[in-house]
């Protein structure tokens, strides 16, 4: 018996892909983050500084709490009720993948290599990763890469609101299908995560074959 997938089910998950980069952006929206900043620069420089590049006056923290505590978590609370729970939180999963797969693609598409070097490198220099993380880098070599994460603002943001169950299903859940993304040999491995109540979150990438 063949079972398609309704025209409800594929309009609401086409939804949330539409939905899920407002309120990724501070997870997987590092060069954006980095041409605004190469923007503001050039405004700085020219005295031509527009009003939507003028300092908000918001700690990292109360950025966080209004994007994610003030539209999106609310947002994705109210799809839940419709829907229901279990169904939603599986279908988040799968759109939330479908999303950061293609925008690691689209961010990576330009790198001469993808290895584990490379992404060492990005990690390092992300201005997101640097101001929402605290992390050590546990293994580095050619074969690994293996990070723990002792402080996260995404699960303390999304924790706080009580929402850890949407919160791991759009910011965590993703990152298996985003290695695999940026190379098709990396394989992600976790069992912990801060955002499900664990001390750290474990991250490790291995390059097979």
């Amino acid at each position: 018996m063949i079972i398609k997938t309704s025209k409800f089910v594929s309009s609401r998950r086409q939804f949330l892909k539409r939905v899920l980069p407002v309120g990724t952006l501070f997870c997987f929206g590092g060069n954006q983050l980095l041409a605004l900043g190469q923007s503001e620069k050039k405004s700085q420089v020219s005295n031509e500084r527009h009003k939507f590049l003028s300092d908000s006056g918001m700690s990292i923290q109360e950025v966080y709490r209004f994007t994610f505590q003030g539209y999106f978590i609310p947002l994705m609370e109210n799809i839940s009720n419709f829907m229901g729970d279990d169904k939603f939180i599986e279908m988040l999963k799968e759109a939330s993948s479908e999303v950061g797969a293609e925008k690691m693609k689209r961010m990576t598409q330009s790198l001469p290599k993808r290895d584990l070097a490379a992404m060492a490198v990005y990690m390092k220099v992300n201005p997101i990763f640097q101001k929402a993380l605290t992390y050590e880098i546990v293994e580095e070599s050619e074969g690994a890469l293996e990070l723990r994460i002792t402080e996260c603002l995404w699960a303390k943001t999304f924790r706080e609101a009580d929402a850890s169950d949407i919160g791991y299903a759009a910011i965590c859940y993703p990152d298996f299908a985003m290695a695999s993304a940026y190379n098709p040999n990396i394989k992600f491995l976790r069992t912990k995560t801060l955002m499900q109540g664990n001390d750290c979150c474990n991250h490790k990438y291995v390059m097979e074959g």
